[in-house]
C-alpha cells in the first residue's frame, strides 16, 4: 500500500479514537478533494494527511503551503454545501511520521482557519 493510503488509514482510526466518526475517506468531487471528513460534537472537520516515511524529507506538515489550504477551504465549502445540515466547519492538518519498526507520529494541526 502507498504511503499516502497508509496515512489516510491511519487518520481514520486516529479520530475515530478520539471519538469521532469518520464520514468520507478520500472525497472528491469534479476536482475538489478531501483526504478525510469527520464529525465530532456538531462540528464537520475536513482534514487534509500528510504523510512520510522516515524523516530525511522533513516533516509532512512543512509540504502544505497557502494554495493547498485555500483548495482544502474550497473543497469543505462545496462539501457543506452538499451537506447543509453541517453548519459549524473547521479544517485540520494532521501530520503522520511512519518509522520502521515504530509506531506511527502524529501531529494535529487544529482548525488552521482559527
Amino acid at each position: 500500500m502507498d504511503t499516502g493510503k497508509t496515512g489516510e488509514i491511519l487518520a481514520a482510526d486516529y479520530y475515530r479514537s478520539r471519538g469521532f466518526n469518520v464520514l468520507e475517506l478520500n472525497w472528491r468531487h469534479s476536482y475538489y478533494e478531501i483526504d478525510l471528513v469527520a464529525a465530532g460534537e456538531g462540528v464537520l472537520h475536513v482534514v487534509e494527511v500528510k504523510t512520510r516515511r522516515g524523516g530525511s524529507y522533513g516533516f509532512p506538515e512543512e509540504s502544505i503551503d497557502h494554495r493547498k489550504l485555500y483548495r482544502l477551504m474550497k473543497a469543505g465549502v462545496r462539501y457543506q454545501q452538499q451537506h447543509p445540515q453541517w453548519k459549524r466547519i473547521q479544517y485540520d492538518v494532521l501530520s503522520i511520521r511512519l518509522h520502521a519498526g515504530a509506531p506511527p507520529e502524529y501531529f494535529l494541526i487544529e482548525d488552521v482557519y482559527a
